[in-house]
């Protein structure tokens, strides 16, 4: 059988020569806010549950007990709903968990996310939550079948944690998992939910909002008890490297613009 022919992607094939800015100077507390609000708009999020946190390149503090750089990292607070959130909410946390700035508390199933930028400094962001349809594909114990071309961005980035084993709220025990899941940017977490990663919070939101729908066709499709076409191999590859490399920034920038046109308040 002949190996596929690979089809060229990205920004090798074409770049835009501009494209719609935002059309307001964000910080990066404001950034994280509307990546909350957006992606509770479009139902990734499971009422309190979840966590995004970002640690931005150079994010480096003096420890004031030890005088030692730490990698601090934005977060959620522990009480405030996705679709509430305000910059003025988010949190900062050291690479252990512990709140170093913030009106807030933080839960103990941070872990999750500082284990794995521990172990992952390309995975600058993480995104962790329940949404619906990734959910009933995760009580399932499969990962979904990748039937339309969104699903080229997860070719072989995938990784299924096949058993739940309950609530992950301490170091030790997110350090496995991270351990487990290796350089995977999705991961699905069997009767629990999904954490997508990037390299920035473009990248990160543009993987959380694709799974959801990837999820969801994947799931209409399977009950119809049909078997769908075959999407080829080398096409996908290409696929994927658009979606990567040209999709997500013009993905963030457009949510940003909706999430602010809609509540300026998100900004304050």
């Amino acid at each position: 059988m002949s190996t596929p022919e690979v089809r060229r992607g990205g920004l090798g094939v074409w770049a835009p020569s501009t494209m719609p800015p935002i059309g307001v100077e964000l910080s990066d507390e404001q950034k994280m806010a509307v990546a909350f609000r957006h992606l509770a708009e479009i139902g990734f999020a499971e009422n309190m549950a979840g966590h995004i946190t970002w640690q931005p390149d150079g994010q480096t503090e003096l420890d004031s007990r030890s005088g030692k750089p730490r990698s601090d990292m934005y977060v959620n607070p522990w009480g405030l709903w996705w679709q509430e959130l305000t910059a003025s909410d988010i949190c900062v946390v050291d690479e252990d968990a512990n709140v170093v700035r913030g009106r807030w508390d933080v839960t103990p199933a941070i872990h999750i996310h500082t284990e794995i930028h521990r172990q992952r400094p390309d995975a600058r962001v993480v995104i962790h939550n329940h949404p619906y349809y990734v959910s009933l594909i995760a009580a399932l114990g499969v990962l979904p079948d990748l039937v339309h071309q969104t699903g080229a961005l997860f070719l072989d980035d995938m990784y299924l944690v096949e058993e739940y084993d309950g609530e992950i709220d301490t170091s030790w025990r997110a350090a496995e998992l991270a351990g487990q899941i290796g350089s995977a940017n999705l991961v699905i977490l069997a009767n629990h939910g999904v954490i997508a990663t990037g390299h920035d919070l473009a990248a990160a939101v543009y993987r959380a909002v694709s799974i959801e729908r990837v999820c969801r066709l994947a799931y209409d499709v399977m009950v119809t008890g049909r078997t769908p076409s075959t999407m080829n191999r080398g096409d996908m590859v290409g696929m994927q490297a658009s979606l990567i490399e040209r999709a997500a920034d013009v993905y963030w920038a457009g949510a940003a613009r909706m999430t602010i046109k809609a509540d300026r308040g998100v900004l304050d």
